[in-house]
């Protein structure tokens, strides 16, 4: 695998609740810990031509694959009954708890792609004494504006999160996932969410193609399509950055691809509007995976973004 620099490497399973998780360790001798998290679809070997950087320039990088993705455990409903920000938050919490802290004691840089910006906010949220700061590129889910609960509301969500766990229990993931990778779409997909065409190369391809043809990997997309759809409004990107807000402890920075297309940069601008103590930083002329399209400048960036908090 392509990388910027040689550094030791030391990859395992953990057992998490019974699940085989898959994480990797670069740098393990450095005495600040990062995690690296994974977007949707991808795995710890997204972070290809980031994690060897950081490991060079003194921190202690795990990368992991969240619980249904890359090679670590696909379990379905009935194993795991949803697959959410929340469970992922739980997942990071304990991977913290058990792999981390036995040899170092210092509080964790989260760096995440997409849905691992969200499952990194949820942390900074849930997990804040464990937490010094967050890098989000992006931050998906849409700011809403929350309503008051009302008895008719509550009724209304219990109706339509239990036709949400019909559908997606009869509606055949099998023969999407099989269709995705038989016609090509995973490339399709990749050029659509990378802005610089080249990047998208064989590697790149199998990193997301892999778990995609696992047996399992239908009925973990499963549970998550449900566990993301009728997940409640605590574990939604509005909810979590104003409980963020509250304290504004944990610095925040956003990095947002001039040219994404799947969240598109109005979003990103949205956030930091409303969130005046999130920083937001725009890398030009990249699309939606700025640290695989532009490693360089995102690293850089956030080196340089992490070291200024420090003096």
């Amino acid at each position: 695998m392509n990388s910027y620099f040689k550094s030791e490497e030391e990859s395992n399973y953990w057992n998490w609740n019974g699940f085989k998780i898959f994480w990797s360790v670069k740098g393990k001798e450095n005495t600040h810990p990062i995690i690296l998290l994974h977007g949707f679809g991808a795995s710890s070997q997204h972070w290809r031509y980031n994690s060897y950087y950081f490991a060079e320039k003194g921190y202690c990088v795990y990368s992991i694959d969240l619980i249904g993705f890359g090679n670590s455990a696909q379990p379905g409903l009935r194993e795991i009954e949803k697959l959410d920000n929340g469970v992922w938050c739980n997942q990071v919490r304990d991977f913290i708890k058990q792999v981390i802290r036995p040899r170092n004691s210092n509080k964790i840089i989260l760096i995440g792609n997409s849905l691992g910006s969200l499952v990194a906010l949820t942390c900074a949220v849930y997990l804040k004494n464990e937490i010094l700061s967050v890098i989000a590129s992006p931050l998906p889910d849409p700011l809403v504006i929350r309503k008051n609960e009302s008895k008719l509301n509550s009724i209304f969500e219990k109706f339509k999160n239990k036709l949400i766990k019909i559908f997606f229990r009869v509606f055949p993931l099998e023969i999407v996932l099989f269709l995705i990778n038989k016609l090509g779409i995973i490339k399709i997909g990749l050029n659509s969410a990378y802005f610089k065409k080249d990047k998208v190369d064989k590697e790149l391809i199998n990193i997301v193609r892999k778990p995609v043809l696992r047996k399992t990997s239908a009925r973990a997309l499963r549970a998550m399509c449900v566990g993301m759809a009728t997940r409640g409004d605590k574990l939604k990107a509005s909810y979590l950055l104003e409980q963020l807000s509250l304290s504004k402890k944990i610095p925040f920075l956003l990095l947002w691809g001039e040219k994404d297309n799947f969240i598109p940069l109005f979003l990103g601008k949205k956030i930091a509007k409303f969130h005046r103590w999130v920083e937001l930083k725009i890398i030009p002329n990249s699309g939606h995976c700025v640290h695989d399209e532009d490693p360089s400048l995102f690293n850089k960036i956030s080196y340089e973004w992490i070291r200024d908090l420090k003096t």
